[in-house]
Order: C-alpha cells, then sequence, then structure tokens
C-alpha cells in the first residue's frame, strides 16, 4: 500500500498504529478463527480496495455515505444524498469474501472514539429519542429494571409522549448490571470497540479518531489517493467537551465509573485515550 501522506499526518497515525502493537501484545489469533458475527461491522469496496470496520456513534454514517458514493460511476455523486440509497446499494458494500480480503492488499482502516463521550451520544440518541426497536429491546427493560416502572405502553410514541425515558445513570447501571450480557452481547451502539473491529487481529493502515475526524478523513482520502474525488460531509453533532462530559457523569457515583471503565479499559488503552478519563476515577 502506498502511503500518500504529510509527514506530520504520517506521524501521528504511525504512532497510533504503534501503539497498537504495543497494547496488543504480540497477540496471534488467526483471522480464520473470526466467525461472521464478528465481521458484521465490516465493509468492503472492492473497486477502491478499501476495508472499513465501522463503529456506530463514531461517524459510521458519513462514512457509509462516502463509499457508497464512491461505488457511483465518476463524477462521484455528493455523499450527503447518497445513504438514501443504503439498503439496495447494500451488496456493493458488503462481501461475503471478507476475510479473504483482509489478508490481502485492501486499505484497512477504522475511526474510534472517547468510550465515555461514545456513551453519551448513545444514550442520546437511543434512550432519549428511541425507535420502537430500541424502546421494546431496551428503554422498557431499564425503565422496568431500575425506576421499577410498570404497565408500561407497548407503543414507543406513546412513551415518548408521556416523557418515559431512562435517566444517564439508569443507562450506566444497565450496562454495569451482569444480566445484561446473560442473555446478549452488548448493542453495537454501547459495545466496545475493540470487540467490533478487532484491532489485534486485524492491521489497520489508518486508524482515524472522532475527536479530529474532518482532518483524519481529509489524510485518509489523501492516502488512498481519493481526496480531488470526493469530499467528507460535515458531521453537525455537537462535539461533547471534558466539561460536559464531567457534567454528565456526575450522577454516576465513583465507584460505578470505576466499574464502568473496567468494561471499556482496553478501548482505552488501545486508542490512546487514559488521558481523557483518569479525572472522572479519582475521588
Amino acid at each position: 500500500i502506498i502511503i500518500h501522506m504529510s509527514p506530520k499526518s504520517s506521524e501521528r497515525i504511525r504512532l497510533r498504529k504503534d501503539l497498537l502493537r504495543k497494547q496488543c501484545g504480540g497477540v496471534n489469533q488467526s483471522l480464520v478463527n473470526l466467525n461472521k458475527i464478528d465481521l458484521n461491522n465490516f465493509i468492503v469496496d472492492d473497486k477502491h480496495g478499501i476495508i472499513y470496520c465501522y463503529i456506530p456513534k463514531v461517524a459510521c454514517t458519513n462514512w457509509k455515505r462516502t463509499l457508497i458514493a464512491l461505488n457511483h460511476d465518476e463524477p462521484y455523486p455528493d455523499p450527503i444524498v447518497s445513504l438514501l440509497r443504503w439498503h439496495k446499494n447494500k451488496t456493493l458494500l458488503y462481501q461475503s469474501e471478507c476475510l479473504y480480503r483482509l489478508h490481502h492488499h485492501y486499505t484497512k482502516f477504522l475511526f474510534v472514539r472517547d468510550p465515555f463521550v461514545r456513551l453519551i451520544s448513545a444514550y442520546r440518541d437511543k434512550m432519549q429519542k428511541y425507535d420502537q426497536y430500541f424502546y421494546d429491546g431496551y428503554v422498557r427493560v431499564i425503565l422496568q429494571r431500575f425506576k421499577n416502572q410498570r404497565n408500561l405502553t407497548v407503543n414507543y410514541n406513546v412513551a415518548r409522549k408521556q416523557g418515559l425515558q431512562p435517566s444517564f445513570y439508569n443507562f450506566i447501571q444497565y450496562i454495569l448490571d451482569p444480566r445484561t450480557e446473560t442473555y446478549e452481547p452488548f448493542e453495537p451502539h454501547w459495545r466496545q470497540m475493540r470487540r467490533l473491529c478487532h484491532p489485534c487481529l486485524i492491521e489497520y493502515d489508518f486508524v482515524g479518531h472522532q475527536e479530529s475526524l474532518q482532518e483524519d478523513a481529509q489524510e485518509l482520502l489523501t492516502m488512498v489517493k481519493l481526496e480531488n474525488d470526493i469530499k467528507f460531509p460535515p458531521s453537525y453533532e455537537n462535539m461533547t467537551s471534558p466539561d460536559s462530559v464531567m457534567d454528565w457523569f456526575q450522577s454516576v457515583p465513583l465507584e460505578d465509573r470505576r466499574k464502568l471503565y473496567k468494561i471499556y479499559e482496553e478501548d482505552f488503552q488501545l486508542f490512546d485515550m487514559l488521558k481523557t478519563c483518569l479525572h472522572f476515577l479519582s475521588p
């Protein structure tokens, strides 16, 4: 793979990759051992030799838009409108032979995010603005388990009009509850990033950060020589400041913050995000 990046950008990406290798400590599990469930978050673009592992709540919608646009004929359409065709064009991007491609010279990339900030984003999107799926599978469960609410409506629209929603702390309690993963793995919007993208099994060529999204996206497009062909869409999500994160977590007791950190500890370590959470873990 030929890398086309400025020296400064190249050094930053190299340091991220070096940290991954160091933290993974020489894990040597064959890619063949990854089952189909493990590859659910991988999108393959054979046309440009790209493999993207998407992580919900880390700019994945805009990257899907971009990859869909790239699978049209040139000149590529505006990525903003491309997601409308997502389901129709899904087969262009998901490939049954993903494992084969992972072994070969495709450019493999992912974007990551501070795990605690990602949880805030997931709460806002799926606990406050829930649809029927998230209401049935998660919101009702949390309200019953941690707010002792019974006889809840079955219709999510009615529930939203009634103002029914878990608190942020209720959401954290649900994640910490050992019963949660007894039934099924964490829902992907709050599942650990390492469990979605397997960074110790797959050698990624590029690790981008949500915190430097626009800059990193431009660097990646330059790396794969597409910077003149398509523009990465702007992100309109409000970036959460450290002070704002602290405000969200004020309702979470210190002991529970520390338990939560243990659940996402590997994500913090693998992606060099420890410094952002240390003050959450001290009295």
